[in-house]
């Protein structure tokens, strides 16, 4: 056997073992480091209360466009039964937009009679009446922009009086702690190679683990000279 073969031999046995098993059933979590696990531990509430004055915690940014403030929102607005209506209706929103255009119709009926209707179990009755006029006049076409109106009016509904409630939350608090997790620096040493997947013009794919969670991931490293040399940096902004 020659070098390169022995080198990709020792490659993959150590790839296989971080994933932990051939086919990556194995629980990621067996390879971690605890000295980089620890890292990622949530500080206490008193560490972060200062991100209130610098953050951006307007409603869009913080509880629509960010995932996890999303999710500590959606979650603030299930533990409050005011709230499941509208909150059960975005998400319903959100997965009809990713249904298939055979699923559309059968979900639109399900939601009409849920939220749109006096005797439905979550019905919402902020929603303007000629909105759901118009959803139930449609819903049969089930078209892509069928609940865009709807979305609207939900979410304007919850930046109002639950969006105040919410920042008065410890789920705005949780909110805080992540994005101050966010903000620590993470350096190289934080992951390990352990065999190189491909090659490009630019530079190579590797997979890569991340220690404190023992995850794989595929890492792009480009080749800053490289790049230079090719001009890379221009082709990246004329195709972008």
């Amino acid at each position: 056997m020659d070098m390169g073969s022995l080198t990709t031999v020792v490659a993959n046995s150590a790839y296989i073992s971080a994933r932990g098993s051939f086919d990556g059933t194995a629980n990621p979590s067996a390879n971690r480091d605890k000295k980089y696990h620890a890292h990622l531990k949530l500080p206490h509430i008193t560490v972060c209360e200062g991100l209130r004055e610098t953050l951006d915690l307007g409603f869009q940014t913080a509880c629509v466009e960010q995932p996890i403030g999303k999710r500590l929102f959606r979650e603030f607005l299930e533990s409050n039964s005011d709230y499941k209506g509208p909150c059960r209706l975005w998400k319903d929103i959100e997965d009809y937009n990713q249904s298939q255009d055979k699923d559309r119709a059968r979900k639109a009926s399900k939601m009409i009679s849920r939220y749109m209707e006096p005797g439905g179990k979550l019905f919402c009755p902020f929603l303007p009446e000629n909105n759901i006029t118009k959803v139930k006049e449609k819903h049969e076409e089930a078209g892509d922009h069928l609940f865009n109106e709807t979305l609207a009016n939900v979410l304007d509904y919850l930046k109002e009086v639950p969006y105040t409630f919410y920042l008065e939350s410890m789920y705005l608090k949780r909110f805080l702690q992540w994005k101050w997790l966010e903000m620590q620096p993470m350096g190289e040493d934080w992951f390990v190679d352990f065999r190189v997947l491909g090659k490009g013009g630019f530079g190579e794919v590797h997979a890569t683990s991340m220690k404190a969670t023992g995850k794989l991931y595929a890492c792009k490293k480009l080749n800053k000279k490289r790049l230079k040399k090719r001009k890379g940096y221009e082709v990246r902004l004329c195709s972008s």
